[in-house]
């Protein structure tokens, strides 16, 4: 079981908006040595939106090669079409993740039933372990505990990515079938409360920053550690609040390269963050040492 700081990586581009290889290694390499528990490559924060379908399997690739088993790997798969989401699932085992990630189809707002459909058919066709990722603010369509539940049935479903940040519908989902897959925070103003719950980990865009402090917050929280973990979060809770100041991951990647970690490319439609926001970001990074 995958559990702790899983970090939604960005994915570091030039400013043609080319991959950036080497700051995507910088980056794998930072996450293995501040305690990172495992990588999602090409999730939303990767902006596997505007990737080709080879793009996105090659930065999974080239993650699966660079971390080389020191943590495990998630590969971001998820798509509207079920067709083109059972593609990018199968590239991903042939490549050598260990899990992959599927957002609920966006867009199209299939019914639960078409959910629940969708979902099986991913499982039945690709046998790697794989994770539900439920975030209706981006989607438009939000899965339904009962629904999730009915999917904790299938083998290789083993968790899901509840990214609602409504603590009823996380402890609904925990209550649902916590002890049939792993439940996993994906909103990480409210990630502590969720894993004081049961919930087995954070799959965090703030970790992309704040590696070590999010690891340690996961740690507390996971064994039951409520004062210390909530004394941490309360210090995470500025910069939490910051890189969602404009859409994901538009603060992320303008913060990371605040700190010199990445160049500045990011792939329209998004575009870097606005001047007004500087101050906040920057603010929030200073108060944690990280600039």
């Amino acid at each position: 079981m995958i559990s702790g700081s899983i970090v939604a990586l960005v994915t570091p581009m030039h400013d043609d908006g080319g991959v950036d290889w080497e700051s995507l290694d910088a980056l794998l390499e930072m996450h293995i040595r501040e305690g990172t528990s495992a990588v999602v490559a090409v999730g939303t924060t990767g902006e596997s939106a505007t990737l080709s379908v080879k793009e996105h399997t090659d930065v999974i690739s080239h993650t699966v090669e660079k971390i080389a088993g020191a943590i495990p790997v998630i590969a971001g798969t998820g798509a509207n079409s079920t067709a083109e989401a059972v593609e990018l699932t199968a590239a991903a085992q042939r490549v050598g993740a260990d899990a992959c990630l599927l957002v609920t189809p966006y867009y199209n707002k299939p019914t639960q039933e078409g959910l629940y459909q969708h979902h099986k058919v991913i499982a039945e066709a690709v046998s790697i372990p794989q994770l539900l990722y439920n975030v209706p603010g981006r989607t438009g369509v939000d899965m339904l505990p009962e629904t999730v539940g009915r999917l904790a049935a299938i083998e290789n479903i083993v968790g899901i990515k509840e990214a609602t940040g409504d603590m009823r519908r996380g402890r609904e989902v925990l209550d649902i079938c916590g002890d049939r897959m792993t439940v996993y925070s994906g909103d990480d103003g409210t990630a502590v409360e969720l894993m004081l719950m049961g919930a087995q980990g954070n799959i965090s865009v703030t970790a992309n920053v704040a590696p070590a402090a999010v690891a340690e917050l996961c740690r507390l929280a996971m064994a039951g550690d409520q004062s210390a973990a909530r004394a941490r979060n309360e210090e995470l809770q500025a910069l939490n609040e910051a890189l969602f100041l404009e859409s994901n991951p538009i603060p992320v990647k303008w913060a990371l390269a605040r700190r010199g970690l990445i160049g500045k490319g990011i792939r329209l439609p998004l575009t870097e963050l606005a001047q007004p926001y500087h101050g906040p970001v920057e603010s929030a990074l200073q108060a944690l040492g990280l600039l």
